[in-house]
């Protein structure tokens, strides 16, 4: 038996984390992180010796942008999340959302700033421990993210509830940071000391270089796995985040550093919102396309009823013609009543037949209606081989067909049913048709779920672009020069009506798989039970 995979879920072709980048957005980012190289290499070689005189209102200002940026990238992200269920994404959500709260300890601790040692109980040492808590805390959940955004998807994608999820990982990140500042300011005497003053920070240097090296290292993690916008300005960050920790309190450096922070704080912010412009424009080109579509099918709608009149009244005017010659047949001074008689049965049978066309509409449309009866699907399969037999050897087409012998019955209408199975392989000839190469029609029944049964349509031909997959049932919507868009939409109605499901997805490594799933007739598995 071939195992079938089920639909692939639909891609999220319209967010950073997926979006590949184009090349603007590649020379962007290589020109902002040389601008920063380039500051860098200036404010350390040219400008490190200059010692500016302290401000006291910068760090506050710093922190609080640092912080309603980080707090508004955060809930950006915690948002693709609930939509996306990306463990990656929540975890890059979760950092951003650390260094925020980390930046409440700091701003606290920092000496001068509400305090002359600084808040919570802070001593000389707690403020540059608590950034190197941020800094390295930051750099480990953008490894943990590069790691996780290309494991297996059953690892991958969270399966629960997202709003449990990011209030449990909010509750985690929160207490993570309490319990951090805590030691920091609580166990400050026995830290190492990594300054002589508030100026001078002889060990510092130590401290910055291995902070500066784990940046690199979740550099290169993020380079090897590089997939997305996202990916592409993380690294970014984490250029950033290498040349900003490495001057004295105070000094020019030390001033253009924390510039070069705020500017990694809101790279990312920036992308999102430039995104969320992005796809407001293409929800109202979307709206507009939808009501000019509207339109387009109010218009065939009036061609569609148009022809199911013409197919009522040919069997109206049938029947108003017979009536009319019954009428005369009586009217005679010796009435032919074997004419008569004739003509009433021709208005019984056109009566029978406009009552036909009307309930095979109305089958198309209604779960309840149709003549529903227990199907065998594989004779069904084998009854529509047999019909287009012709056609496949027309156009040279071997046909493969794996049926399960033990497969359970299905309740439901046969001429609908056969119509699908007829309109899938006659869509695969035609596909195969229009291409060279090998031309392979495979069609598998099997057991599914052990309450129903499913049902391949396989072929080699010219397969279905990824643009076109979730529009492909749509209803007017053909990729065929000659086709009216009506076929698939008609089957996915007709196999909805039976309380199934039908897809499509790409074959391997050509081509395109139909599928449907159609529940067993549980009235026939009890009484052969």
């Amino acid at each position: 038996m071939i195992t079938t995979a089920p639909p692939a879920p639909e891609e999220q072709d319209f967010v950073i984390s997926s979006l590949s980048p184009s090349k603007a957005q590649k020379r962007l980012a290589l020109g902002v992180v040389l601008v920063l190289f380039v500051a860098f290499f200036i404010t350390a070689g040219f400008l490190s010796s200059i010692q500016l005189a302290r401000i006291d209102a910068f760090v506050p200002l710093y922190a609080a942008a640092m912080f309603v940026t980080d707090s508004i990238t955060a809930v950006l992200l915690f948002a693709q999340f609930s939509i996306l269920r990306s463990r990656a994404l929540l975890v890059i959500a979760n950092g951003y959302l650390f260094t925020a709260l980390v930046l409440i300890s700091w701003l606290l601790s920092f000496p001068g700033v509400f305090a002359p040692s600084g808040l919570l109980g802070a001593g000389p040492k707690s403020t540059n421990w608590l950034y190197i808590v941020w800094h390295a805390g930051f750099t480990m959940f953008v490894i943990a993210y590069a790691l996780l955004k290309d494991a297996d998807p059953a690892k991958r994608l969270w399966q629960g509830s997202a709003g449990a999820a990011i209030l449990s990982s909010v509750a985690m990140t929160a207490a993570v940071v309490c319990v951090a500042t805590f030691l920091v300011t609580a166990y400050d005497p026995l830290l190492p000391p990594l300054m002589l003053d508030t100026i001078r920070l002889p060990a510092w240097y130590y401290a910055a270089g291995s902070m500066m090296l784990l940046s690199v290292v979740a550099l290169m993690v993020l380079w090897v796995r590089w997939r997305s916008v996202l990916d592409l300005w993380l690294m970014v960050v984490m250029c950033a985040y290498v040349v900003e920790i490495s001057f004295p309190r105070f000094s020019f450096g030390w001033y253009v550093g924390r510039l070069f922070g705020l500017l990694s704080s809101s790279l990312v912010l920036f992308v999102l919102l430039y995104e969320i412009t992005i796809l407001y424009g293409q929800l109202l080109r979307a709206v507009s396309a939808q009501r000019r579509e509207r339109e387009a099918r109010l218009m065939t709608g009036d061609a569609v009823s148009a022809s199911i009149a013409h197919e009522i009244k040919q069997p109206l005017v049938g029947i108003i013609t017979n009536a009319d010659a019954g009428v005369r047949w009586l009217d005679r001074t010796t009435p032919d009543l074997d004419k008569a008689k004739a003509s009433l049965k021709q208005i019984m049978h056109d009566g029978h037949r406009a009552g036909a066309i009307i309930e095979g509409i109305r089958a198309i449309f209604k779960k309840d209606a149709g003549n529903r009866t227990s199907l065998d699907i594989n004779e069904l399969i084998g009854e529509s081989l047999a019909v287009v037999r012709d056609e496949l050897e027309k156009h040279h087409v071997s046909v493969q067909a794996e049926l399960h012998e033990q497969l359970p019955r299905v309740k439901g209408d046969r001429v609908q049913v056969q119509q699908v199975l007829l309109n899938l392989i006659t869509n695969a000839i035609d596909s195969m048709a229009a291409k060279d190469g090998s031309r392979v029609l495979w069609v598998n029944s099997k057991v599914h779920d052990s309450d129903g049964i499913m049902v391949s349509v396989e072929d080699t031909g010219m397969g279905v672009e990824p643009k076109d997959i979730d529009r492909i049932f749509n209803p007017l919507f053909t990729t065929k020069s000659y086709g009216m868009g009506m076929g698939l939409s008609i089957c996915r109605s007709i196999i909805e009506a039976h309380s199934g499901r039908l897809w499509v997805k790409p074959n391997k490594p050509e081509g395109a798989v139909f599928q449907f799933i159609l529940p067993a007739d549980t009235e026939t598995s009890a009484g052969a039970s």
